[in-house]
């Protein structure tokens, strides 16, 4: 590490420091005691510390710690009149003042996969006794995120030495070798807490995303919970949104395995024939790159069990074992992946085996509480079950963590079966237009629109949807739908058969 200020280098690597490229003689100590403050310029550092940090714990007099800082002092042209670096404060201890660049002997090179810093929060106004959690929320932040298999999360201990704003989001990705760096900011009124976080790209230094959240000091630690799951959902889905955009212009040829499967990503969830093929040649390309990347297995049996599921293959068979086989070999390479679990999981659903498919999702979401995909295959299956309530629940929560999630759709879908189960016609028939309506929900959603619109009495709108179930594929029938929807609920089953079958299905 090196750090510049003014016309100084204070080189940690070599142990020198230097003026104007010219190394001064400073004694080691001196340097030791400079290097201390530096590091920590964004505080005060007490004798105490110093003398732990410097002296090893050694009783020493006022006078040698004196003599040191004075010596510090003299080596930047600096004495204890001025103080335009090295600040006393008297009866507490020391603080340097002078604006510091900090950047690595060479730039590190990025890490093969997507790889994340994320920095302390800067501290808006006074927060008085609430300070802490500048710190505490990023701190969670990286435990959390660590959880996440396919992401690199730098050490707390490393991303906390470059405090904004004394390094830029490139300056970090030079020096910790990362492609994001995760900043916020938190400020206190009164009894309101803000949090303003941001995600940049070291790249280009360009903001990929960013969010406000507001909430009441009095209920600081439920506040905390809600920044840290919505952060970490907007981040699974935004990091990889970014990194196909960055892949898009590259020749397919020129494609490495990340990128291939963040590219693979963006075709995954458009659900037509064409995508489907073309997130399954890049899923394969990344395989072939890198046959232990375990996301780039379970992507391909995400592209199974989707073509599976809504009925494109004559070899239906064939596409659940493939799905299944796909997964498996995920899960040989990273068991602790939760988008691995989650493709897992749903391969039973093409059996109509939910009891084990939830044994599955259940690990994904232990593996990451804040999965919000797996949490709302979960709500599926206990819908799918019969049990309305717990389902809604959980599709709800899914909602919440990521309002902006490319299978919203299929979630709003499940809200609408779980009005089914329970009996409530009219707000199923509300969720399942919505979702019906949702840029890129397949066919099978538009079928739930119109028994749901059946049930609750509305022959037009449901005769209108049944229309656009048939222009879409004239051959579905109620078989089709209850071999991808194995509803368990004989009563529910039976509603929903007798509304299909009013139209024809």
């Amino acid at each position: 590490m090196i750090y510049r200020f003014g016309a100084f280098e204070l080189d940690l690597d070599r142990f020198e420091l230097r003026e104007g490229g010219e190394a001064r003689p400073v004694e080691p100590q001196v340097l030791a005691l400079l290097a201390l403050l530096v590091e920590n310029r964004e505080r005060l550092v007490s004798r105490d510390e110093l003398i732990e940090k410097v002296w090893q714990g050694r009783i020493v007099s006022e006078a040698a710690i004196s003599s040191r800082v004075k010596s510090a002092r003299q080596a930047l042209g600096d004495d204890g009149r001025a103080q335009r670096l090295i600040k006393t404060i008297h009866g507490q201890g020391f603080r340097f003042l002078g604006d510091v660049e900090a950047a690595a002997r060479e730039p590190r090179d990025f890490v093969s996969r997507p790889s994340i810093a994320v920095l302390p929060f800067r501290l808006l106004g006074d927060p008085g006794p609430y300070a802490a959690i500048a710190d505490a929320l990023p701190d969670e932040l990286i435990a959390e995120l660590s959880r996440l298999r396919w992401l690199f999360v730098i050490a707390r201990a490393s991303s906390f030495r470059l405090r904004a704003p004394h390094a830029g989001v490139q300056q970090v990705g030079s020096m910790l070798g990362v492609r994001y760096a995760l900043a916020g900011a938190l400020e206190i009124a009164g009894s309101r807490l803000a949090v303003t976080v941001e995600l940049a790209d070291t790249r280009d230094g360009g903001v990929v995303w960013a969010d406000r959240f507001a909430g009441s000091l009095d209920d600081v630690h439920a506040f905390r919970a809600e920044i840290l799951s919505r952060v970490l959902t907007a981040l699974e889905i935004q990091i990889p949104l970014h990194e196909a955009e960055r892949a898009r212009p590259a020749a397919v040829e020129d494609l490495d395995a990340w990128s291939a499967y963040h590219l693979g990503l963006q075709h995954m969830y458009r659900f037509t024939r064409k995508d489907s093929e073309a997130a399954a040649s890049l899923f394969e390309r990344a395989v072939a790159r890198n046959p232990n990347f375990a996301r780039a297995h379970a992507g391909l049996s995400f592209i199974h069990f989707q073509t599976a599921f809504l009925l494109h293959p004559q070899d239906r068979a064939g596409a659940v074992a493939r799905a299944r086989r796909c997964a498996e070999r995920g899960l040989e390479l990273d068991p602790l992946d939760p988008f691995v679990n989650f493709t897992m999981g749903r391969t039973f659903w093409l059996d109509g085996d939910l009891e084990t498919s939830i044994v599955w999702l259940e690990r994904a979401t232990s593996l990451s509480p804040s999965y919000a995909e797996g949490i709302y295959a979960r709500a599926w299956v206990d819908t799918l079950e019969g049990r309305g309530q717990e389902g809604r629940e959980r599709v709800d929560l899914a909602m919440r963590l990521s309002p902006l999630d490319p299978l919203y759709y299929a979630m709003q879908a499940t809200r609408a079966l779980g009005h089914i189960a329970l009996g409530e016609d009219a707000l199923a028939a509300i969720w399942a237009e919505r979702a019906a309506r949702s840029p890129g929900a397949h066919v099978l959603i538009a079928m739930i629109a119109a028994a749901a619109h059946a049930l609750a009495g509305d022959a037009t709108r449901a005769a209108s949807w049944a229309s656009e179930v048939r222009a879409r594929d004239a051959a579905l029938t109620k078989d089709d739908f209850f071999r991808s929807f194995p509803m368990k609920s004989e009563a529910m089953r039976a509603r929903v058969s007798e509304a299909l079958a009013g139209f024809g299905f």
